[in-house]
């Protein structure tokens, strides 16, 4: 027997929606999803019988058993969660969505911690990627064009950042190889020329070394690092003789 599930016909009828939003500086990849709670709504409070004209005795029993019988499903009814576990798990989804974009697997995660059954998490799932409240290719698109415009980061480390959000390798790749090579090698210039002036008064190996310890962290390759490093000190009239050795 299947179950039927009513879903939301369009992004603006569940009330959240896919587009990320990306604020410079902004790390989402660093915040763990059980730091978002998941409140439910308030549910109507648990109201008192009236007499019944048992006597007080009678009713103080009535009201004893009616107390200790409630069963876990009960009390979630009066609390205001669904009984369904599609439904908390549609439920759970559309509140970490809004605000922010998740991957398939974020939501996955927050599922599985708040045990949602196995079965209804992958319906939820499988209908919001239908329905494109879940894309991981235009979260990743999203990420890899914030990341390295507002932190500077390279390839390596938004390779490594989408991994740890649970996105396809394929998806990643795609997502990575949009980035200009000539823009990385731009970016990683301004960062070195941002650095620079707090180097100085340093003798040159230990400026090198901060200098390519910063664009490495970064995820710049050591060749990138080095050339932009020399040329930058060279600018500024350092004798860069033996620079072009690997750091």
């Amino acid at each position: 027997m299947t179950r039927r599930t009513e879903w939301p016909g369009s992004a603006a009828e569940s009330g959240a929606g896919p587009g990320p939003e990306f604020a410079a500086g902004h790390t989402t990849g660093s915040a763990d999803e059980s730091d978002l709670p998941f409140e439910p709504s308030a549910g109507a409070g648990r109201g008192r019988s009236s007499g019944t004209g048992f006597g007080e005795g009678a009713g103080r029993r009535s009201r004893s058993r009616s107390r200790s019988s409630g069963s876990p499903s009960s009390s979630r009814a009066e609390k205001g969660e669904p009984r369904d576990p599609v439904e908390q798990a549609r439920n759970i989804c559309l509140r970490l969505l809004t605000g922010n974009p998740r991957t398939r697997q974020q939501l996955a995660d927050a599922l599985r911690k708040r045990e949602i059954p196995d079965e209804a998490a992958e319906e939820v799932l499988s209908r919001f990627e239908d329905v494109g409240l879940i894309d991981d290719g235009a979260f990743a698109d999203a990420w890899v064009e914030s990341r390295h415009h507002s932190r500077g980061l390279a390839r390596r480390a938004l390779v490594r950042e989408l991994r740890t959000k649970g996105v396809d390798a394929a998806v990643i790749d795609e997502a990575v190889g949009r980035l200009d090579p000539d823009q990385e090698e731009a970016t990683a210039r301004e960062l070195v020329a941002r650095k620079l002036r707090s180097t100085r008064g340093l003798d040159r190996d230990k400026r090198l070394r901060r200098l390519a310890g910063m664009l490495a962290r970064k995820g710049y390759g050591e060749g990138m690092a080095l050339r932009v490093v020399r040329q930058a000190l060279e600018e500024e009239g350092e004798n860069t003789e033996g620079l072009d050795d690997p750091f």
